[in-house]
């Protein structure tokens, strides 16, 4: 290549770099940061030092604190003489601009301040919410940290409510969510790690982890897979959980989900790794276990053999849930000896005259039902209301006693609809397995019932949650993580971290004097 040549490819990269940078011309600067935002509530404010600086100010109309701006940065800085303060014999030097930055700094006074002076950079910035400060004169912005975001109150979550323990709930903020984490967890072991996802909603998503108890293992392969993420805007955690999900269609979900920061925090300290998605109150953890479905925050706070019972009754509702409607389709159909003789009765003189088939009759029901639970979800809270009172009553009796419905069939679907919400994180599963079962159930009869169960179970025998297996503890059986599961054994049989987490600190109790007398190690 020529010298020429070589001149004019340098003369070409120095512009393209001023235009991608800040000059020392304040109006330019203003009308390259416009261009960049063009949008009517990019606002600035323009003002001067003491002695004739002009000075401006960028932000984002309606996610900036104004009052806070005005006290600790422009009423300051218009008092400043800036000028006098500055040597007079460097006023041609390169370190100029350093000085003024200095003494902007030491006048302002705020606590978040950074400098810039990439267009890009300063672009982002100013639209996450910090104000951008432009000197004349100075080839270099300051963003100042003086974001405030419409959230809401932190309040118990609507779908974990608990009668005993902790009631705060995280909320659409990511910062304030990993305050209620770190306000749990006071030690320098917990670690953040924050990335950008989305091309157009650039969402901040953080790794959170124990160093030291988390496996590396896992939190690698998050944090790999979510750099692959190609997508224009994540509102909500579910977007990322479906792009982490090692099965794409699977109707069983691979990643934890919680809205409660107790339970986040003693996920991370038995191992897990969780994700943090600014704009969901929703929190993901990995590696999933399938009995964490059947767990709640509460069973932590009351005796053990509570906890276990209850734990075994949600167990059976979730059996009754998906499996009683199919159970009662298919004795009618194929085995009526499946039922009691004075049950078999009682059903035959329900169903006398109807003009559907036992299965379809099913269907209408549960379809009447999921109806109810939409519009009920949809609609008005006050409207709603009176809309499940028209739905189960009015509609309900009227069905029956025009000879339409059959009392054993409504009764029958509403005992499995209370069922299956006695594990709200398994609804939506439940439901698909339910119309499932329903099908195969109205079509082979008892076989096929068998024969989808044996599927299901083979599908989740061969699933995994980031090199756990769903079905954890019990395939493959870990005897010591069954204290845990279905069973609750008490605090003091759980001195060691879940196996199947594979944690490198296996240690989480270890005050011998508080083993009560007896008590043999794990």
């Amino acid at each position: 290549m020529s010298t020429l040549s070589k001149r004019i490819l340098s003369s070409w990269k120095t512009q393209a770099v001023c235009v991608n940078t800040l000059s020392n011309d304040l109006q330019k600067n203003l009308s390259a940061v416009k261009k960049l935002l063009p949008s009517e509530d990019i606002l600035s404010y323009q003002f001067q030092t003491a002695d004739n600086v002009a000075c401006a100010i960028v932000y984002a109309d309606g996610i900036v604190n104004k009052q806070l701006i005005g006290d600790l940065v422009a009423r300051p800085i218009s008092r400043l003489a800036l000028l006098e303060n500055l040597p007079k014999n460097r006023e041609n030097d390169g370190g100029m601009v350093e000085l003024k930055l200095k003494l902007i700094k030491e006048t302002v006074l705020f606590p978040e301040m950074k400098t810039m002076s990439s267009l890009e950079d300063i672009g982002k910035e100013v639209l996450d919410g910090n104000p951008l400060l432009l000197i004349d004169g100075v080839t270099k912005g300051l963003i100042v940290g003086a974001k405030f975001l419409p959230i809401r109150t932190i309040m118990e979550p609507p779908t974990d409510i608990a009668v005993k323990g902790p009631r705060e709930g995280f909320i659409e903020d990511i910062k304030t969510n990993m305050a209620l984490i770190r306000k749990r967890l006071k030690t320098p072991d917990l670690r953040f790690e924050t990335i950008r996802l989305g091309k157009r909603s650039e969402t901040m998503v953080s790794v959170c982890w124990l160093e030291g108890t988390s496996n590396p293992q896992v939190k690698n392969a998050l944090a790999k897979k979510l750099q692959e993420i190609q997508i224009d805007c994540i509102p909500d955690s579910s977007y990322i959980a479906a792009f982490l999900a090692p099965r794409k269609h699977s109707i069983f979900h691979s990643l934890g989900k919680t809205e409660k920061p107790d339970i986040f925090a003693a996920k991370l300290c038995e191992g897990r790794v969780g994700i943090l998605v600014d704009g969901s109150p929703i929190a993901l953890t990995a590696p999933f276990l399938l009995t964490e479905d059947l767990q709640s925050s509460e069973d932590y706070f009351i005796s053990p053999f509570m906890a276990t019972i209850f734990r075994f009754l949600r167990f059976f509702a979730l059996f009754v849930a998906v499996l009683l409607p199919a159970f009662y389709v298919s004795a009618q159909l194929f085995k009526i000896q499946l039922l009691p003789l004075g049950l078999t009765l009682t059903i035959a003189s329900s169903v006398r005259e109807l003009p559907l088939s036992p299965s379809l009759e099913m269907f209408v029901v549960l379809f009447l039902l999921e109806v109810l639970k939409e519009a009920s979800i949809r609609m008005p809270k006050y409207v709603g209301m009176s809309l499940s009172v028209v739905g189960a009553l009015v509609l309900g009796e009227t069905a029956v006693s025009a000879g339409f419905l059959s009392t054993p069939a409504i009764i029958i679907v509403a005992f499995s609809g209370i069922c299956l919400y006695t594990v709200p994180n398994f609804v939506e599963t439940g439901s698909i397995l339910r119309w499932l079962f329903l099908i195969i159930a109205g079509s082979i009869g008892p076989f096929g019932i068998v024969l989808l169960f044996t599927f299901v179970l083979y599908y989740l025998l061969s699933a995994d949650s980031f090199g756990a297996p769903l079905l954890a503890p019990f395939s493959p059986l870990i005897p010591h993580d069954l204290r845990d599961t279905v069973v609750k054994y008490d605090l003091f049989s759980l001195k060691t971290r879940p196996k199947t987490l594979d944690s490198k600190n296996k240690t989480r109790l270890s005050l011998a004097k508080h083993q009560p007398k007896g008590e043999d190690e794990p």
